[in-house]
């Protein structure tokens, strides 16, 4: 993210392998963790005339994936 590379640590939740009605093998997985834009030099921002900032630092991931077996 803009031109910097980071290792990032998410939490990953995978389930069992699992047939659908069609009989494909499939497995889901929930991934979800949090970063911060600053550490990839996205620091810009806005102040608000009500106070604070336009743009908030703390970045939720929450990614839910099926994957089918080939």
């Amino acid at each position: 993210m803009h031109g910097i590379s980071n290792s990032i640590t998410l939490d990953v939740e995978v389930s069992n392998e699992m047939k659908d009605p069609w009989r494909n093998t499939k497995i889901a997985l929930n991934i979800n963790g949090k970063i911060s834009r600053k550490d990839w030099g996205l620091t810009y921002n806005s102040a608000l005339e009500t106070g604070g900032v336009l743009i908030g630092d703390e970045i939720k991931l929450d990614i839910e994936l099926q994957l089918a077996k080939a």
